[in-house]
């Protein structure tokens, strides 16, 4: 998708060790028009999959899953990364590497949430190592759903993230493959 291309090389910054900074347009600061325009293309790829609900990860991903969300008209579940006192006591929990965070993360959905039988759709901001679209693949299996597709605004290809995903034999779409990033240089495929 060209303007979110775009918009990466124009106030994306690469800090080093795979870390790519996107925090002034999608995770901290977050352009809602931009990621209007991803949620309608990724709602256009996924049209056909029979998704019944939207699954991403607490909180980078709730922004394009919501806008996703918006145009297929589903509703959207985030794996939380604490457990609230107002959760049940009964949860799906799963743990997954954090590559920005440097450590171990809880992924916990309430099964009133992710019933069992459901097509899911996952949507997230970034596929690199693929460690926590697996974390939410395990709470996907733990329900007793079932996996229709995996949509990202942005994958680096060079972590194998893709590669980790390849068995579930499923769409997997991300809206800006970057193939190199290095010190000035952000490559897309």
């Amino acid at each position: 998708m060209q303007a979110l291309k775009e918009r990466i090389l124009k106030d994306g910054k690469y800090l080093g060790n795979g870390i790519l900074k996107v925090d002034g347009f999608i995770n901290h600061q977050v352009d809602p028009v931009l990621m209007d325009a991803c949620g309608q293309e990724l709602a256009r790829r996924f049209a056909n999959v029979g998704a019944q609900r939207i699954l991403t990860a607490e909180i980078s991903g709730i922004a394009p899953a919501i806008m996703t969300a918006k145009y297929l008209n589903l509703p959207v579940v985030y794996a939380r990364k604490t457990k609230p006192v107002t959760m049940a006591d009964t949860v799906y929990l799963t743990l997954a590497q954090s590559h920005t965070k440097g450590k171990m993360v809880e992924l916990i959905v309430s099964p009133e949430y992710l019933p069992r039988g459901e097509r899911i759709l996952i949507i997230d901001d970034f596929l690199a190592s693929g460690h926590t679209i697996q974390g939410l693949v395990r709470l996907v299996d733990a329900a007793g759903a079932t996996l229709v597709g995996i949509g990202t605004l942005i994958e680096k290809s060079f972590e194998g993230g893709r590669d980790a995903l390849a068995h579930l034999n499923i769409p997997v779409e991300s809206l800006a493959p970057i193939t190199r990033m290095e010190e000035g240089i952000i490559e897309f495929a």
